[in-house]
This record gives structure tokens, sequence and C-alpha cells, in this order.
């Protein structure tokens, strides 16, 4: 029986992996490992699909040493042992153990001594964290990667590749794929090219050639493949993007019914992931101050559709937008923070005062730092004044509230008691306390 697609089209050298270039490619740190075959153990995580087998394999073929896969929930520590042989037979292994996150104290406790000799190369693979999920003992013998996301154009590049290669793709078969059904196949998951090949393979395979022998895959072949229904397949022809784009700007005009639509599309193409996430920012770019409880509720709502998961996430998802539309609006905090950046990036950002310096070691006062410094809990209303700002930007604003909701209200009336008290204060006579 043949191996699938993505199996077949797995890179055999450092040359033919797609995307992961921050890795990869010319001068950067996997590539120089393989380069000066000084190869030592690491972790690679991101999501699923997105090449960590495919660096692990390509690693292997590039430097010629043994390659295996294990996974560290499924396979037994006698399983580890035979790698171990065949490491001390032949020089040196290089195991991708996957799910490396599932290790146990005994696999673990073997592995620690063949990794600290070197005689097994071990590239873990997992979709957590290892800050968080793997213990220190393993994370102090080897380097961590994250990888990314693949973007369109490095899956279209791979589609493709796999389309041509004779020898182990579909070469054989003259394909001919339409833009839209190609578009639809590299967007119907979020970067898992695995899924992404082995879908085309269906597709390929199960298309009848027509009269000039070609087989020619449209969108109805990928939609049937995948089973999902593309977010584009309508009579205007609308990306994945314009989706996501309308789904935010809905909530952002407030229109619920159309809000609900965008999101029923997103859902219905499995794009999860993505709802909660332009949900998300949605709720603190365009409700923000407005109502700061709405943008908690869409949290809550976001946290309980990612641990119910499809289909059910659908209805605190539902809760969230119909929420959010109908929320007053405020976009000052995004506003503010743009202008502070731009001012930043712009080389306006001078030279702190001394006065807020961090004076928490010796020799601070010497230099001036945190001498003069105003405890504002030492003086009434817990305020006084004192610039914070550096010199160049010390009437800078940034923050302008909007008056659409009580709590911006409430933070325009606090800015507005602040500027009262500021215009009756002298400098001089605030110069006391801590």
């Amino acid at each position: 029986m043949q191996k699938p697609l993505a199996y077949r089209m797995r890179p055999t050298n450092i040359d033919e992996i797609v995307g992961q270039q921050h890795l990869v490619g010319p001068n950067k740190i996997i590539r120089r490992m393989v380069e000066a075959k000084m190869l030592s153990s690491m972790i690679l995580y991101g999501p699923p699909g997105i090449g960590k087998t495919s660096i692990a394999s390509a690693i292997a073929g590039s430097t010629k040493y043994a390659f295996r896969k294990l996974n560290a929930a499924t396979d037994s520590k006698k399983d580890l042992q035979i790698v171990a042989e065949e490491a001390k037979m032949s020089g040196t292994v290089v195991l991708l153990l996957d799910e490396i996150h599932r290790l146990d104290k005994t696999k673990q406790d073997f592995l620690l001594p063949l990794l600290e000799s070197g005689s097994i190369i071990l590239i873990g693979a997992t979709t957590e964290n290892p800050y968080i999920n793997i213990s220190p003992a393993i994370r102090s013998r080897v380097q961590i990667f994250e990888l990314h996301p693949l973007s369109v154009d490095d899956l279209k590049k791979a589609v493709e590749r796999a389309l041509h290669d004779k020898e182990n793709g579909l070469g054989k078969y003259n394909v001919k794929i339409d833009e839209l059904a190609l578009n639809t196949l590299v967007e119907s998951t979020t970067g898992d090219l695995r899924s992404i090949l082995n879908g085309l393979e269906l597709s390929v395979l199960s298309t009848k050639k027509d009269d000039q022998g070609e087989i020619h895959i449209e969108l109805h072949d990928i939609e049937e493949s995948i089973q999902k229904k593309a977010i584009s397949a309508d009579k205007d022809g609308d990306s994945h993007y314009d989706v996501i784009s309308a789904f935010q700007k809905s909530i952002r005009g407030s229109d619920p019914n159309a809000a609900l639509h965008y999101l029923a599309r997103l859902l219905e193409a499995g794009e999860l992931t993505t709802a909660i996430r332009r949900l998300l920012v949605c709720a603190y770019e365009d409700i923000g101050l407005a109502n700061p409880q709405a943008c908690s509720r869409a949290v809550q709502a976001a946290q309980v559709a990612q641990m119910v998961g499809l289909p059910e996430a659908r209805i605190p998802l539902a809760n969230a937008v119909i929420d959010l539309c109908l929320c007053p609006k405020s976009n000052s905090a995004m506003t503010a923070i743009d202008a502070a950046m731009e001012d930043v990036r712009s080389g306006k950002a001078n030279s702190i005062p001394d006065d807020l310096k961090d004076a928490h070691y010796s020799g601070a006062k010497k230099l001036g730092h945190g001498v003069g410094y105003k405890y504002p809990h030492n003086y009434p209303n817990d305020w006084v004044k004192q610039q914070y700002l550096p010199n160049n930007l010390v009437n800078s604003t940034y923050y302008e509230p909007k008056n659409t909701g009580k709590y911006e209200q409430a933070l325009n009336m606090r800015l507005d008691q602040l500027n009262v008290w500021k215009k009756k204060t002298n400098w001089s006579n605030t110069e006391h306390g801590n």
C-alpha cells in the first residue's frame, strides 16, 4: 500500500524544507548546524503540520545519519533502548520524539545520559509550550526553536512541488487545479501542510481524467475531499480575509445580524481559532474602555469555546458577538497606544526624568537617580503634581477619552479632576514628602 502524499513529499535535505526560513534559511541557526555538522539536540514546537517532522527528516538526510521516529506517549522504554543500541553500533542516530511533552520520568531518565554523550541527537516535537510543559532536565540539554505557521505562499509552493514531482508526488497524473480550488485548499486549515497534501491527493485520485487525459481539479472537488465548504465559495468570490474583515467591521458597526452571518461562515469552514482571535481583538480594539466588562465576557466566551470545541463552541461565541455588537464603542485605548508608539518610533524616547529612575542599588543617589521622587500615597487624594514624561514630551497627550459608555465617562471625569488639581498646584508647594 502506497504511503500518503505528505509522507512521500517529506524533505530529504534542508534545501527542500518549505517555510521556517528563520531557522533553515541562509546563515540561520539550524542550517549552520547542519552545514558545520555540529548538531545538538533540540525541541521544535508549533501547530500541527507546519514542518516539525520535515525538519527532523531533512536534518537526518543532510547529515546522512540514521533517522528514527518514536512517540513519547505510545512507544515504550524498550523502543528507546532499541534506538540506543543502534546508536552504539552506527555512531549517531537522529531521533524524532513526537509529543515530547508527554515523556514520563522513566523514559526521561533513560534518555538523559544519551543526550549528554551525544550518541542520540534528539529532536523533540510538540504543539505545547516547552517552557511550561517539558521538564527542566530535558530543557537544559536541548535548544528550543519555535516554528511559525506557514504562509499562503509557502503552502502554494508545497502544493505546486507535489503536483510536479513525478517520483514521489503527483506529477505523473497530469493535474490542472483551478486557482479558486487551490486558494480554498491552502486556506482550508490553519497552515497544516500535512492535511493539505493529503486532501490534494484524495482529490486527484478520486477525479476522472477528461478527454484530453487531464485531471481537472475544481472547487467542488476540493470541498468534497477536505470536507469543508470554502469561505470564498459565493457569487462574489469573497476571500477568507474578506470574511474576517467583514466580521470585525460588522461588530464595530453594531450589526449583530451581519456579525453572526460572518461568524457562521468562519465556523462552517472550521475556522474556530480564527473566529476567536478576531473576536478578542475586536473586543479590545472597538469596544475597549466603553465597556471593559464586555471585553472580559468575550474572553470568558472564548475560553469556553476552546474548551468545548465545535459544534458547541458556536453558542458562547454567538453570545459574545451579540453582546459586543450592542455595546457602546470606543477605540480610545488603541488610538492612545498607537500615538505613543509613533513617538517612540520617531526617536522621541528621550531620557527618563532622574527622579523616576530605579534607585534600588548602591550608587543610585550619586547619579541622582530616584532623588526628589514624591510618593503619591503620602499626599491628599493619593496624588501629587510631578513630571513623569521626558522633557521633550512633557505636554504630549495620547489618551483622548470618548463618552460613549459610562465607564469611560467616569475615566473622563477623573482626568478632568486631575487637570483641575494640576492647574491649582504650583510646583513649589509640593516639595515635601518621599
